[in-house]
C-alpha cells in the first residue's frame, strides 16, 4: 500500500465566500489550504451563523498557499443590503382609469361607453 500524498501546489485557487455562514467559510478555505481574516468581527473565530457578503481576492483568483483571505459579513455604506423600500416622489397623477376614460372623448361619452362595455348595448 502507498502513502497517500496531498496535492501541495504552491498556487490554489480561492473559493466563493460570499453566501456561506462564518463556520463553512473557515472549513472551505482551511481545505484550500488558506486563512480567513474578517476586518469587520474583531472575534472572528467565535463568528458562527452570520453570512459573508463580500471578500477580497475574488473567487477564481489564484493565490499563494497559506495566503489571506479577507471576507465580510456587513454592507458597508452604500454598498448594498436592504436600503430604503418606501416609495420616494414623484407620486404618480391621480385619477387612474376613471382619467383615462374622461380623456377619451366627450364628457358623458366615458361613462356611456364604459357601461355598454360592461352591460351589452341597449
Amino acid at each position: 500500500m502507498t502513502p497517500r500524498t496531498l496535492d501541495r501546489t504552491p498556487e490554489v485557487r480561492v473559493p466563493r465566500m460570499v453566501g456561506l455562514m462564518a463556520v463553512d467559510a473557515r472549513e472551505s478555505a482551511r481545505a484550500r489550504g488558506l486563512h480567513l481574516e474578517a476586518p469587520d468581527r474583531p472575534d472572528f473565530h467565535l463568528t458562527v451563523v452570520e453570512y459573508v457578503v463580500r471578500q477580497y481576492p475574488q473567487p477564481g483568483a489564484e493565490v499563494p498557499r497559506d495566503s489571506l483571505v479577507h471576507v465580510w459579513f456587513d454592507f458597508d455604506e452604500g454598498d448594498g443590503g436592504g436600503g430604503v423600500r418606501e416609495p420616494r416622489g414623484p407620486v404618480p397623477p391621480g385619477g387612474g382609469l376613471r382619467r383615462e376614460l374622461d380623456e377619451s372623448g366627450a364628457p358623458g361619452a366615458a361613462a356611456s361607453r364604459a357601461a355598454t362595455a360592461i352591460l351589452g348595448p341597449p
